[in-house]
């Protein structure tokens, strides 16, 4: 399956991968500014999400974005990740850490942590709402919970739009897939490049402790917690987040 993407700009590449409670149009406030600083700026929607159809057969996203790099040439680029996007990013690098340049995580999730009170809660309400058919509710809570004290109410709006043209896309699927996958933790020594890890002083353990501990893990890797942020920052504080992604990308 080819993901649906756009291309912005000319230089050195930059994939932006979006949370899932967002598509790639969570990168609207960052894709043209990465672009003016000289970056060849790659955002793709991961199968189920945006413009991409749900997957019809087991798949990994990680590789869906190594195919995405090899239809379009690519033989190194940077990873942008948010949340989700994050995990499939340190994937793909710990597969293949020859193809990446640099890796900025933004509050990334990673396999294997033990749900805290908040995440269990969270999973809970979501559930009661998926029975009951209010996916509308379900879009509702999702831009309450994972987006910070500093978001606005377009802005809240926006990630319920795109969280539930997901669940429409998704139920509309014959068979629902999901493409995430356990990462090599031992094979991220291997990386090399860069690492911008951030999280959010407002969100929720199961994200501030995986940010942190990368630090650890990976050789290259630098942690930044933001103490106005939540789960969302690049929608939280676009022009900030704008410029950190600007001053380690280029």
């Amino acid at each position: 399956m080819t993901l649906a993407y756009d291309i912005t700009g000319t230089g050195p590449t930059a994939v932006l991968l979006h949370s899932t409670v967002c598509d790639r149009r969570m990168w609207d406030p960052q894709r043209q500014a990465l672009a003016d600083s000289g970056l060849r700026v790659v955002r793709c929607d991961f199968r189920g999400y945006g413009e991409t159809p749900a997957g019809e057969a087991p798949y990994r996203d990680a590789d869906d974005v190594l195919d995405l790099l090899d239809a379009l040439g690519v033989e190194q680029a940077a990873l942008v990740g948010a949340s989700y996007g994050g995990r499939a990013a340190l994937a793909l690098a710990a597969r293949a850490p020859h193809r990446v340049s640099a890796l900025a995580l933004l509050c990334p999730a990673l396999p294997g942590e033990e749900p805290s009170a908040r995440l269990t809660e969270y999973d809970r309400r979501e559930t009661e709402l998926f029975e009951a058919e209010d996916f509308a509710g379900a879009a509702q809570l999702n831009a309450e919970v994972w987006l910070g004290p500093e978001a606005d109410a377009a802005t809240r709006a926006a990630v319920a739009e795109m969280q539930l043209n997901a669940f429409r896309r998704q139920l509309a699927a014959a068979e629902e897939y999901d493409g995430a996958e356990d990462i090599d933790i031992s094979a991220l020594a291997a990386v090399h490049a860069p690492v911008l890890a951030v999280s959010g002083a407002h969100d929720m353990p199961d994200f501030r402790a995986p940010a942190a501990r990368l630090s650890e893990l990976l050789p290259g890797a630098v942690h930044r917690e933001l103490p106005w942020a939540g789960h969302l920052p690049s929608l939280e504080r676009p022009s900030e987040i704008t410029g950190l992604l600007t001053d380690f990308l280029c």
